[in-house]
């Protein structure tokens, strides 16, 4: 299990990646965008969307940091991203039952931003924030995902 600072973006985590991954040193980044994924034909996403980072990750001096960029679309779930309201923790686990129990833990007295569910890139994901309005995001298999996305997009 990891906990892991998640930063949300507005559209610049492209620009973002290029920062710190030289400014950290970092020895390992992965990117996935969202163009890279199946379109849902029933919500496409619109051009400027498509570019977009849905989730990347960048490792550098024993820690890791993962970021994306908060869709417009998604904004309406989420709220408006503001600087303070972008970071977020999550918590990558694969033991599913363990990652349950934190949701539930930590779902008490706060909002479900999305519930626990198999998703195109997680087989159990979801989002919260918590009573103290601290943002969740729970991961049975996020770095599984980013390596396969990659390798299938080589």
């Amino acid at each position: 299990m990891s906990a892991i600072a998640y930063l949300n973006f507005d559209g610049i985590s492209e620009q973002v990646i290029e920062f710190y991954s030289e400014a950290l040193n970092a020895n390992e980044v992965k990117k996935v965008k969202f163009k890279d994924l199946p379109q849902d034909p029933n919500y496409p996403l619109p051009e400027n969307e498509l570019n977009m980072i849905m989730e990347s990750s960048m490792e550098f001096a024993g820690g890791k940091i993962m970021l994306s960029d908060l869709l417009p679309s998604m904004k309406r779930v989420t709220g408006e991203l503001v600087k303070g309201n972008n970071v977020l923790i999550s918590l990558v686990i694969d033991d599913k039952q363990k990652l349950e129990q934190y949701f539930n833990n930590l779902s008490v007295g706060g909002n479900v931003m999305m519930p626990l569910s198999n998703t195109p890139w997680s087989s159990c994901f979801g989002m919260l924030v918590d009573k103290f309005g601290v943002s969740w995001k729970f991961n049975s298999d996020a770095d599984k995902f980013l390596d396969k996305v990659i390798s299938n997009n080589k």
